[in-house]
């Protein structure tokens, strides 16, 4: 998994750190970059030795979001798809967590809503900048920042394209913890120790059941979430949960 263009994919134990890294253009996403990053994704996806991806920035920085000459190179049929890449982390069934320091701009910000958890540094800046170039986002972000805060708050990001500091990003839930910057790695470890905890079965049906039913009727989530219980019912896991729950135990849990 080398080669790709301004980031670098490292593997330690059951996680996976994706890194965007292109010095001195603040970790900019290229196009390149954005299909590279949704192949990659798909394939530690596949790759049963992964249970966890994190998604950072080099030198205390996210990124500033995506390379702005590019949209200019590609047609406008190509540019009104760029949301399904950005919806890498989305389509991974592994918890995928945003490490963010730093500038979290553009793109940069589509892709941490796409991802499950985000954990921020004191010193972070969010924003969809785009309407300030006369564009809009279009990887994603209006809708899932309007799914996410509510339509008012979205719209008061997204049409004067201001930046929102760790406080207010705590405050809207746009991030679930803020923290010192030299504290983000042990906040992602933690996370990470207490997930591995649960069944990764459990875990990646129930990352499927809130995204695919998040924005459709209640009627339609209900019935999804009851299918995905009647088959966590049939699991190793669950048998091995109740077992060690009525023993007082750890469960062992195998993803069966």
């Amino acid at each position: 998994m080398s080669g790709h263009d301004g980031f670098g994919v490292e593997r330690d134990g059951a996680v996976a750190r994706i890194t965007l890294d292109v010095p001195g253009k603040l970790n900019r996403v290229s196009m390149a970059a954005r299909d590279q990053l949704s192949a990659v994704f798909a394939e530690l996806d596949a790759d049963d030795s992964v249970r966890f991806v994190v998604l950072t920035g080099a030198s205390g920085q996210f990124t500033a979001g995506g390379d702005i000459a590019g949209f200019l190179e590609r047609s406008p049929w190509q540019v009104s798809q760029l949301a399904r890449n950005v919806a890498a982390p989305e389509r991974c069934s592994k918890p995928v967590i945003a490490r963010l320091e730093g500038y979290v701009f553009g793109v940069g910000l589509e892709l941490a809503l796409a991802c499950d958890f985000r954990l921020a540094a004191y010193d972070v800046q969010l924003g969809l900048p785009e309407v300030t170039i006369g564009m809009i986002p279009g990887s994603g972000g209006t809708q899932r920042l309007a799914r996410m805060i509510g339509l008012g708050r979205a719209k008061d990001i997204v049409m004067r394209g201001r930046r929102i500091n760790a406080d207010e990003a705590l405050a809207l839930g746009l991030v679930g913890a803020i923290m010192p910057g030299d504290g983000l790695d042990a906040a992602v470890a933690g996370l990470v120790e207490e997930l591995s905890r649960h069944s990764p079965l459990a875990l990646a049906m129930a990352k499927r059941v809130l995204n695919t039913a998040y924005d459709g009727p209640l009627h339609l989530g209900l019935e999804l979430e009851g299918l995905a219980y009647g088959f966590l019912r049939q699991t190793h896991d669950f048998q091995e949960g109740v077992q060690a729950f009525g023993e007082k135990r750890r469960p062992e849990f195998t993803g069966e």
